[in-house]
């Protein structure tokens, strides 16, 4: 495979295999590091072979969602050891992308001045615009934002300048659709843009997870819980610290507590500084009138920010918004 990547130039290789045995066919794929003969991903798919074209399909979009988040995680930890000095407005921006993806206050302001030194260099870079917007938005929802209330036209400034930039673009298409969604701008819009998103790479594995995001916002639950369901199978092993919080405020809003739960403590064993998962999940439990475990929830909330009640005007649909507001104020003490 090193011979491989060096006669084509190239750093990773896509190899598989297909074998046949009555009537059954297993294709097999595996993604490598040619420098190193690393395997980095690898899976089979079985299948009836009368169902040969399904199978082709089903191997097309796995494969094609997960070598993106891959590639990208191997990069960054690629490029994160080389010198400030030799990097490119691309090596800035990978870098962040780990970052980012940690989503705490001090990762989020390091990796904002690695995409400001990235737009700096190139002020049209359209991916590091919308993922500096996502920083702002982070720092603004973990209470890390110097000034909160110019977080929101600030973020919704270079989310619509990345859109300018790249309008083509499914990273671009998927982050500017959540944040513009998630500050208020027009539900519709954000759901043209992410459904714009998914149609030019229905295997964008992210894109899965800000579209459940966004039909949370919507007030569309059921939808939401099957687009992250595409999500976590394109995608199964994102090393996005909130994911499971998508998850578990869409069985929330479908009222399966049990479910919004289970997701949303696993959520802050990976994100134990995300407030919304918090709000939720101390919600949650008032609906399900375990009212000590809401307030112990609400008690570890007001650790972190002392902020328990929120507007929460990114939830569109009242009543929805209202199932989070009630459980939530009869977590912090406060009369319904």
């Amino acid at each position: 495979m090193k011979r491989v990547g060096r006669e084509l130039g190239v750093r990773y290789v896509l190899e598989g295999a297909v074998r046949k045995a009555t009537g059954r066919v297993r294709i097999s794929a595996q993604l490598i590091d040619a420098t190193t003969g690393a395997h980095l991903w690898a899976d089979r798919f079985d299948g009836l072979l009368e169902d040969i074209f399904d199978l082709q399909d089903k191997v097309a979009v796995s494969v094609a969602g997960v070598i993106e988040p891959t590639l990208e995680a191997v990069e960054s930890r690629r490029l994160a050891d080389r010198p400030t000095s030799d990097l490119t407005a691309l090596d800035f921006y990978l870098r962040a992308l780990p970052d980012l993806d940690a989503f705490t206050k001090d990762t989020l302001r390091r990796g904002l001045d690695l995409l400001g030194q990235a737009i700096e260099r190139d002020p049209h870079y359209g991916p590091a615009l919308a993922l500096a917007a996502h920083c702002h938005q982070g720092l603004e929802v973990n209470g890390g934002a110097e000034d909160p209330i110019a977080a929101r036209p600030t973020s919704i400034d270079l989310a619509r300048r990345a859109l300018r930039s790249s309008p083509d673009d499914p990273n671009v298409l998927a982050l500017a659709a959540f944040l513009l969604g998630y500050w208020g701008e027009d539900i519709d819009v954000s759901l043209a843009l992410i459904d714009r998103c998914l149609t030019l790479n229905p295997s964008h594995a992210r894109g899965w997870h800000w579209s459940a995001l966004l039909r949370v916002f919507a007030g569309q639950p059921d939808i939401a819980i099957e687009h992250f369901q595409n999500y976590s199978r394109l995608s199964p092993r994102d090393r996005m610290a909130t994911h499971l919080n998508v998850i578990g405020e869409a069985y929330f809003f479908s009222r399966r507590f049990d479910e919004a739960a289970a997701n949303l403590l696993a959520s802050l064993d990976l994100a134990p500084t995300f407030p919304v998962t918090y709000r939720v999940l101390a919600s949650c439990y008032a609906h399900m009138g375990r009212l000590d475990d809401a307030r112990e929830i609400v008690e570890r909330l007001r650790a972190i920010t002392p902020i328990v009640i929120e507007p929460a005007t990114r939830y569109r649909n009242a009543e929805l918004r209202e199932l989070f507001l009630s459980g939530l104020r009869l977590a912090g003490g406060e009369a319904s």
